[in-house]
C-alpha cells in the first residue's frame, strides 16, 4: 500500500507541477499580450476552472506523501508532502485576496490598477510553480531510489 501512496504523491505533483509551470511560462504571459481589458475575462475563465483541479492535486500530493510515510516510506516522502501542503496556506493568504479583485465584475479591465494585479498575480504564481516543482523532484528522486 505504501508504493500506491509514493506513485499518488508523484503523480499528483507532476500534474500540478506540469498545470503550474505551463501557466506560468506560456498561458500567463500570452494573456498579458492581450492588454487587461482581454486579460481579465481570460483570467476569470481559467481561475473558474483552476479552482478545481488545482487544490485536488496539491492535497492528493500531500496526502500521498503523508500516507507513504505514515506506512514506513523514509521522512522524505512526509517532506515532499508538506512541501505540497504548503501550497494551501500561501494560495489562501496571499493568492486568494488578489484572485478575487481579479474576478470582480464591478474591475475596470482598463485601469492600471489591472495591469499591476495581473503582473502582480503572475510574480506570486511564480512561487506556486517553483514549489511544486521542487516536491515533484524530491519525489522523483525517491522513486529512483526505491
Amino acid at each position: 500500500m505504501k508504493t500506491v501512496f509514493e506513485l499518488l504523491a508523484a503523480l499528483a505533483s507532476g500534474l500540478f507541477t506540469g498545470g503550474a509551470l505551463f501557466m506560468h511560462f506560456v498561458e500567463h504571459p500570452a494573456r498579458m499580450e492581450l492588454g487587461p481589458a482581454m486579460a481579465v475575462p481570460s483570467f476569470a475563465a481559467m481561475y473558474k476552472r483552476a479552482a478545481k483541479m488545482q487544490p485536488l492535486l496539491a492535497f492528493l500530493s500531500f496526502f500521498g506523501g503523508a500516507a507513504a510515510w505514515f506506512g514506513g516510506a523514509n521522512a522524505w516522502w512526509l517532506i515532499g508532502g508538506i512541501i505540497m501542503g504548503s501550497l494551501f496556506p500561501y494560495t489562501i493568504v496571499m493568492m486568494l485576496p488578489l484572485n478575487k479583485e481579479l474576478t470582480d465584475p464591478g474591475l475596470d479591465k482598463n485601469s492600471p490598477r489591472t495591469l499591476e494585479l495581473l503582473d502582480r498575480w503572475g510574480n506570486l504564481h511564480k512561487y506556486r510553480a517553483f514549489t511544486a516543482l521542487v516536491a515533484f523532484v524530491v519525489f522523483l528522486l525517491l522513486l529512483r531510489c526505491a
